[in-house]
């Protein structure tokens, strides 16, 4: 557990005992010990309560939360510490990690491709999936059945507890922080204080379905918006500096990517093909900081201008170039332990599974073959968490629940959040009118007024309200000019979070 305060940071490593309780009708007694940075004030005023954030992927929250740290401190008014702690599965916390080998993992990655890079990929993928099952049930066959989400929740119970506060939960949950965040409601709804859920997953599909289906209702909206955005924008887009509209820009895009299929593009002794370039721009739509980067690297293929692309595909990738096969490949292991432990549906035969994957073609065809390889392995996973959440989601917590959505959310749909929210008693969501992955991704002014309301008075916003965003495709605008912005005028924001800005360094700094 990492605890990051506001103001005045004393940092220090300690290592944590923390009895895992299983429970009461299963004895799966399991003691974990890891270790952990603490973060902690110098005197901790008793008055201050503390924020769990939950960032929204697989991988470890001790390296995401710290660089989310300066934004969710203003947008919590810095008047919480913000801990995090690695889900079972990430990071040290029962680690999820069937290949041990750099080698065996690099051969892994070499034989995952996007479900439609070929006529064969997904009947190699099915093979690859009861392969991936089968080594980790050999390699973690002890505490495999120990990483679900239903004993994360009770973890995250447990943290509330151990802080030594009220015992209350406050938490801000994105993306699986959401299926996370919902479950620990559903579980524990009396002991929800404050609780943000921020991207979301659809946790029916999440639990019971062979894929999130609706996960990815949003995303060919927000590919499209990538390239009305660039021509919108022509100063900032060099791939808008033609007279292709961006209908036709598009279209051009989906050629390459099957031109690509069959005949990789070799550039300093590199294959772009299939599966790297579309995962580029698969990735690109968390957020728009990403689309004037892949934007250039599709202007310059199209004028073949092969120098300059390498350049710009070295600064795309950036620091994931530098990290091993094993490291590239831990985010993609826990998703198959957390989630394939988690759900319920499995698909005896690939006829059985095929449907399944035509759905999810027809729903995105930017994103519809990019899950492909974990649902195959889900599909067929080996065993089940030793405790799944089997309910409804139909409950009402002690306080009502915050939801966020975007209106262009390429991961987690709009229509995911008001699904949630139908099963939340007294929930609200509010809609932010920009293109990212989860609120912190769209920065706006609205939104923080919103948030820093729920977090200072757990004041709601009015069902139906819908955020203007100042962040704008190739605009570059980020929260540090919303906050400097917000500093100039202090209409409608928060004089709390307008101070917090000041005291964390925002005012005054250009990005």
């Amino acid at each position: 557990m990492a605890v990051f305060p506001g103001l005045q940071l004393n940092i220090r490593d300690s290592t944590c005992v923390h009895s895992r309780k299983s429970p009461p009708a299963q004895k799966i007694p399991h003691q974990h010990t890891y270790q952990s940075t603490q973060v902690s004030t110098r005197t901790r005023n008793a008055d201050i309560n503390s924020v769990t954030h939950e960032p929204a992927d697989y991988s470890n929250s001790f390296g995401s939360t710290p660089r989310q740290f300066p934004v969710l401190q203003v947008l919590t008014n810095g008047e919480y510490d913000l801990v995090t702690f690695d889900p079972r599965g990430t990071g040290k916390t029962l680690p999820f990690q069937c290949i041990e080998s750099e080698v065996e993992a690099a051969q892994t990655l070499l034989q995952t491709p996007l479900g439609n890079a070929s006529d064969a990929a997904v009947g190699a993928l099915w093979a690859q999936g009861k392969i991936v099952g089968q080594k980790c049930k050999a390699q973690l066959e002890e505490t495999g059945e120990l990483v679900g989400t239903a004993f994360t929740a009770r973890d995250l119970m447990k943290v509330a507890e151990v802080l030594e506060e009220d015992g209350l939960l406050r938490y801000w949950g994105l993306s699986y922080g959401t299926a996370l965040g919902a479950t620990a409601a559903a579980m524990f709804p009396d002991r929800i204080e404050k609780m943000i859920l921020d991207g979301v997953q659809n946790p029916h599909e999440y639990y019971h379905a062979l894929a999130n289906f609706q996960e990815w209702t949003g995303s060919d909206e927000v590919f499209s918006a990538m390239f009305t955005g660039c021509k919108a924008a022509p100063e900032n887009c060099t791939l808008a500096q033609n007279d292709n509209t961006a209908a036709e820009l598009e279209q051009r895009t989906w050629d390459l990517l099957d031109q690509l299929k069959r005949e990789p593009l070799v550039v300093a002794g590199t294959a772009l093909d299939y599966n790297l370039v579309k995962g580029s721009l698969q990735n690109a739509l968390y957020g728009i900081d990403s689309w004037p980067g892949v934007t250039t690297i599709l202007d310059l293929i199209f004028k073949n201008e092969t120098a300059a692309l390498v350049e710009a595909f070295t600064t795309s990738i950036g620091s994931s170039a530098s990290e091993s096969s094993l490291e590239l490949l831990r985010p993609l292991n826990a998703l198959h332990g957390i989630q394939c432990g988690d759900r319920t549906a499995r698909a005896s035969t690939l006829d059985e599974f095929l449907p399944a994957v035509e759905d999810l073609y027809n729903i995105s065809r930017i994103y519809g073959d990019a899950t492909v390889p974990s649902m195959a392995a889900c599909a067929q996973w080996p065993y089940s968490a030793k405790e799944r959440y089997e309910g409804d989601f139909q409950v009402k917590t002690k306080n009502p629940v915050l939801i966020l959505g975007n209106t262009g959310d390429a991961y987690t749909p709009l229509v995911s959040a008001y699904n949630l929210s139908s099963s939340l008693e007294g929930s609200v969501v509010l809609e932010i009118d920009g293109y990212g992955h989860a609120s912190t991704s769209v920065p706006s002014s609205c939104s923080w007024k919103h948030i820093s309301a729920f977090w200072q008075s757990l004041t709601l916003p009015k069902n139906g309200t819908l955020c203007p965003a100042e962040a704008q495709p190739f605009q570059n605008v980020t929260w540090a000019d919303v906050f400097a912005a917000a500093n100039t005028s202090s209409a409608g924001t928060s004089k709390r979070g307008v101070h917090a800005a000041s005291k964390i360094g925002f005012l005054g700094r250009q990005a």
